[in-house]
């Protein structure tokens, strides 16, 4: 992409003058999954963007703690949108190749824990204890 495709959005990485590798990235968008520990929806209304890893053999093994080292400057790096639609437009217009991961749905059960002791008309159950 070099500015002369025809269409009404040029990318901006074209007009910055960015290197060709910061250029030419895939990003994923996704909604953030809730970790274990939370029983609320807070932070679930978030969509955030990152940068995929690259492949070219940026990533080392330092000499001295053994920690995994990387020469890409967007390897941690995420932004955090409103909605998916925003995150969208903000690839595009940065000439990223994106791709979006639409969101488990949870499917929520109602549970009760008087619903141990309701009546039902069946036979009675017995667990023997020895």
């Amino acid at each position: 992409m070099d500015g002369s495709e025809p269409g009404d959005l040029v990318a901006a990485a074209v007009i910055s003058g960015a290197p060709v590798d910061l250029q030419a990235r895939t990003v994923r968008i996704f909604r953030p999954a809730k970790t274990a520990t939370q029983s609320g929806d807070w932070h679930g209304h978030q969509w955030r963007m990152d940068w995929d890893i690259l492949q070219k053999g940026h990533r080392w093994e330092n000499p001295l703690m053994g920690w995994q080292s990387t020469a890409d400057p967007l390897h941690s790096t995420h932004l955090n949108f409103k909605s998916k639609e925003e995150a969208i437009q903000f690839a595009r217009k940065q000439g990223y190749e994106y791709f979006v991961q639409e969101p488990n749905v949870r499917k929520f059960v109602p549970k009760a824990y008087a619903n141990n002791f309701v009546h039902s008309p069946s036979k009675l159950k017995k667990i023997p204890t020895k």
